[in-house]
């Protein structure tokens, strides 16, 4: 469903390029190469801008502690890092949402479910899939589907991709790796199923506590996400009431300080789990950046040889 609204959006910015090289030749610019350029540039000024207003109103309505300021150079490598991350995920992973699959699986590790976030798909998953492909790691995925879904109602899928990812693997457990609202929806799955078959849960950029930038989006998945009056939704509340320590010290929230989409951005962070900050990255780019990624791969690695009672210590 998300792939084909992709495809949809993207022939409209392919077509938006002929139509703007048209009127800048209506306009008078004679040299049809170089409308056909500057109406790319106009497509691409336009994502350029939707990214841009993100970070101004994650800053302006974040609340919080202020995150470290960063200088020029770092500002436009936050930026420039971002608008990549978004134009590869939805121009391209996203548009056509398969995994990597392992050449050689090996026996070592646990099998590896990844969980994305709001209005995305498997495909969100490209770089990362290919890390754990090139590991030997076998990983599967859900598509949390309808879109607008309450986040409880999705927890069926992730319990039977579960099922399926041990039966494939002959595990007894798995690890789970969650983008955004994905981590939300693994940390829902605890609550309901327990962490039996669960090693590790590891949290990318999940607004555990909400995100004010949810109260303008859509969908009751939306609406759980939200900070009605600067405070966690009700959901969220009980969400975290229902969460005993034990279960906290199962996930791993890796997050950025300059996060455009969760704000504010110390709503990553969640007590009792193991929390880790980075400076530097926007919300989509988390799922890329190779830091994060070595981190991911590390930790998966750990837990598979040591298992999750043993992973508190390390």
């Amino acid at each position: 469903m998300i792939a084909r609204a992709l495809r949809w959006l993207m022939l409209l910015q392919v077509l938006a390029v002929p139509g703007l090289a048209w009127l800048l030749w209506q306009a008078g610019v004679r040299q049809a190469g170089v409308a056909l350029l500057l109406g790319m540039l106009g497509v691409l000024l336009l994502r350029a801008l939707i990214v841009a207003r993100n970070f101004w109103h994650s800053r302006r309505i974040a609340g919080g502690a202020a995150p470290p300021r960063l200088g020029a150079g770092a500002a436009a490598r936050l930026f420039v890092g971002e608008l990549g991350a978004n134009l590869r995920t939805s121009s391209w992973g996203m548009l056509r949402p398969r995994l990597s699959v392992p050449a050689a699986p090996g026996r070592n590790s646990l099998p590896v479910l990844l969980i994305h976030g709001y209005v995305c798909n498997r495909g969100f998953w490209a770089p990362l899939s290919a890390q754990l492909a090139q590991a030997g790691v076998v990983h599967g995925a859900v598509d949390l589907e309808p879109v607008n879904a309450g986040i409880d109602d999705v927890v069926p899928l992730v319990a039977q991709a579960i099922g399926e990812l041990l039966a494939q693997a002959g595990a007894g457990q798995v690890v789970i790796v969650a983008h955004s609202m994905g981590g939300l929806v693994a940390r829902a799955y605890l609550r309901r199923h327990g962490g039996a078959q669960v090693a590790r849960v590891i949290t990318l950029g999940t607004p555990h506590h909400g995100t004010a930038l949810a109260n303008l989006a859509l969908g009751s998945n939306a609406r759980q996400m939200s900070r009605p009056g600067g405070r966690p939704n009700a959901w969220l509340a009980q969400l975290d009431a229902d969460e005993s320590p034990g279960t906290r010290a199962l996930i791993t929230s890796i997050y950025s300080q300059h996060d455009n989409i969760v704000a504010p951005q110390d709503s990553a962070r969640l007590p009792g789990a193991r929390n880790s900050a980075y400076a530097g990255l926007g919300h989509v780019a988390l799922a890329s950046d190779p830091r994060v990624l070595r981190q991911v791969l590390s930790e998966i690695t750990i837990v598979s040889e040591v298992g999750a009672a043993a992973f508190a210590h390390y």
